[in-house]
């Protein structure tokens, strides 16, 4: 049974930065097909607004849900991008789930990581088949929640959600965008990965590798 406090939290926030810091120029290359190509610069700048701000809380007396919601407001702050919103979203849900637990236990964390992705779908009004980050976040949270009720633990949980979220990704090349400024060019979206998945493939990747090791 992992234990997961504050502390390792903040750290997952450094792992998903610097995981989005050297996967910017790739992002930003996928979204200058279909998008503004700043993608990239987006997810790193609130990132990094998210593990500064955590870093500089005392992990020691701040709970896991206070953690969650200063890491939404910096997101929120520091990206006026669609992203800020869903992201900022998606922690305060994950927040929320969480409240009132000083640690977190297998079972909170994939709460925690289910929350997260309701909030982006709820904030963002998108489904599955849409070709946005939803085409990742949502078979992820359902492939952690299916992986933790079949007796897996943390590590089989958010292991089963990145390969879900990664395939997930990787089918959005044979969707025609229907949402946000992808819809505009139609069928040319064809063939080309959605940015906002294949970054929900690097925060889901970065979360497992921060909260399993």
């Amino acid at each position: 049974m992992t234990t997961i406090d504050s502390a390792r939290l903040a750290s997952m926030f450094g792992a998903i930065a610097d995981a989005m810091s050297a996967d910017r120029d790739r992002l930003c290359a996928l979204d200058g097909v279909i998008g503004d190509a700043d993608h990239g610069i987006a997810m790193d700048l609130g990132f990094s607004a998210a593990r500064d701000a955590v870093a500089a809380l005392d992990t020691g007396s701040t709970d896991p849900t206070t953690l969650l919601n200063a890491a939404a407001k910096s997101f929120l702050n520091a990206v006026g991008a669609s992203s800020g919103p869903l992201y900022a979203t998606a922690f305060m849900r994950g927040a929320a789930a969480v409240k009132g637990k000083a640690t977190l236990d297998d079972a909170d964390a994939v709460a925690m990581f289910q929350a997260m992705a309701r909030g982006i779908q709820d904030r963002g009004k998108a489904e599955p088949g849409e070709k946005t980050m939803m085409d990742a976040w949502a078979p992820a949270a359902q492939a952690a929640g299916e992986a933790l009720a079949s007796g897996k633990g943390l590590a089989g949980s958010l292991e089963a959600a990145a390969h879900a979220a990664k395939a997930g990704a990787e089918a959005t090349k044979a969707m025609i965008a229907s949402k946000g400024r992808a819809s505009r060019l139609g069928e040319r979206s064809l063939g080309h990965m959605d940015p906002g998945a294949a970054s929900a493939v690097t925060v889901i990747e970065a979360m497992r590798d921060a909260l399993t090791v």
